[in-house]
């Protein structure tokens, strides 16, 4: 969302006066400092942003941010954040979540607002464990986790969030990592540019209850081949030397990896986040093996489509001018809608 005038706001303008209170070594710190040095980059008064968040360690974030917010309730971030940006939209709505409260109690609330393509930006901080209440395992946790609400090991297969928003038709999709500041701000930068719901999740640590979880990602040893950054336009090459791509499945469903000496360039797949159908999309997001391996990051789909806000400020527009052809304010015409059809009258 743009201003007409651009503010020139600073970091510190987005560091509210609230003590930040999560554990020490939390990758909650970084996200939130590098969402606080995106901020100025909006160019829209602070006044114009509200940060809606659910229940979690995640959902403290709107105490940190010194814009509008509201800590709201468990799982229902998503509803409330839509009627915000549906009656107001010229405000910049973001909504930051978790794994559990996303995608548990609130899977139902996320699934449908990206079907409806509200313009909302999501962020789902993603650390594969329930961190608030200390250490169950969440909707993301792999298969035979054990945590102490399943001592033995989960029996439940994970969520790959990514697919899912997909599978709402989401119009943007993302993912990025905690500790790659550079990267997590180009897919926010992105998020923000984007007319509609864009959907980023957030690989993040949880240092006290599942710490390391995403270190083949992190550590310098691993993660040139475990990581594919994709690039809109470029051939998917991986490897400290580009000795991995990602090409057509020989069976014409989805992708695969292999290595690049062993294949022609022209059978490399080019990424393109434009694709209207989301099957390529969501392919790519089926490449990660159990252990992380062939991890894409970066942004998946970015394609247009008319917003759920749009579409309700034009029937709003619509029932005005009808209220006025026939003479009559829009609170009349809205009582006489509430009065018509089947009413009953009780004494």
């Amino acid at each position: 969302m743009s201003n007409p005038v651009p503010v020139k706001l600073t970091t510190k303008d987005f560091k509210s006066d609230q003590e930040v209170r999560w554990c020490p070594g939390c990758g909650d710190y970084a996200i939130l400092a590098a969402v606080q040095s995106f901020m100025p980059e909006l160019g829209i008064p602070k006044e114009r942003i509200v940060f809606v968040s659910g229940i979690g360690c995640s959902s403290r974030f709107p105490y940190y941010m010194d814009t509008y917010g509201m800590h709201s309730i468990h799982g229902r971030a998503p509803a409330i954040a839509t009627g915000l940006s549906a009656s107001r939209p010229d405000l910049s709505v973001w909504v930051v979540t978790g794994d559990g409260d996303a995608l548990s109690i609130g899977g139902n609330h996320l699934i449908h607002a990206l079907r409806r393509n509200v313009n909302l930006k999501i962020l789902l901080f993603n650390n594969r464990i329930y961190g608030l209440t200390k250490g169950q395992y969440s909707p993301t946790s792999e298969l035979g986790k054990v945590t102490k609400s399943t001592p033995v090991g989960s029996a439940d297969s994970p969520f790959n969030p990514l697919s899912l928003a997909l599978g709402a038709e989401a119009t943007f999709v993302a993912r990025t990592i905690d500790s790659d500041r550079k990267h997590l701000q180009s897919v926010l930068r992105a998020a923000a540019e984007h007319e509609g719901s864009a959907f980023v999740e957030i690989y993040q640590n949880c240092n006290i209850f599942n710490d390391n979880a995403f270190e083949p990602l992190k550590d310098p040893a691993s993660r040139d081949d475990y990581l594919i950054r994709l690039e809109h336009g470029q051939p998917i090459t991986f490897g400290a030397d580009g000795q991995h791509c990602v090409v057509p499945s020989p069976n014409g469903f989805g992708l695969q990896v292999r290595d690049t000496s062993e294949v022609a360039p022209a059978q490399i797949v080019t990424h393109d986040a434009g694709v209207a159908e989301p099957a390529y999309a969501f392919a790519l997001t089926r490449l990660p093996d159990l252990d992380l391996r062939h991890t894409p990051i970066g942004v998946f789909r970015q394609v247009p489509r008319e917003t759920y806000d749009q579409l309700v400020q034009q029937q709003l527009a619509e029932a005005r001018e009808r209220a006025a052809s026939v003479g009559q304010t829009p609170e009349e015409q809205l009582t006489n809608l509430l009065a018509a059809g089947d009413t009953w009258t009780i004494n």
